[in-house]
């Protein structure tokens, strides 16, 4: 998703934590919010699968956003959530630590990523929204999985279903 930076432009995106940074994406990406699951584990997954669930009928492969990110492995609490996301014709789950809110943001409070962002590789990021003191890590899903990453969730939800 490219940010355009006209001035004025708004657009919502889902505010949630992993570790102490806080992450946005486009709302218009997310199917819903759920507390954490009980994933079952498929066998020859990628490492940053956590596994699959049922959601109400549909497989859905669950992607931990800590082993995405290569971030610090913590155990996840009861303010934990399971983030819907549809990308093209396809649905998966993102575990993050906390959703906090849905911000409506300005393209003009919109910064473009800087080469060397945190402890997330910049490819993944569309830029860094200035939130009043706050500084968010605004995502951009489409990258999140290569071609060749989505192959194997397609394939291993088939494979389950």
């Amino acid at each position: 998703m490219e940010l355009q930076n006209t001035i004025g432009t708004e657009c919502q995106f889902v505010v949630f934590k992993l570790g102490n940074e806080e992450y946005g994406v486009p709302i218009t990406q997310v199917k819903e919010i759920n507390r954490l699951l009980t994933t079952t584990k498929v066998p020859r997954s990628p490492m940053f699968v956590e596994g699959i669930i049922n959601l109400r009928g549909q497989i859905i492969p669950i992607i931990d956003m800590k082993k995405r990110f290569e971030l610090p492995l913590t155990e996840y609490t009861g303010e934990a959530r399971i983030i819907v996301i549809q990308m093209g014709s396809h649905t998966f789950g993102v575990e993050v630590d906390s959703v906090s809110e849905v911000l409506r943001i300005t393209s003009s409070s919109i910064e473009p990523a800087p080469h060397i962002v945190c402890s997330v590789d910049a490819k993944y990021i569309t830029g860094v929204a200035k939130v009043g003191e706050r500084l968010l890590i605004l995502l951009d899903l489409d990258r999140l999985l290569s071609d060749e990453e989505k192959a194997e969730l397609i394939d291993l939800k088939e494979e389950t279903a």
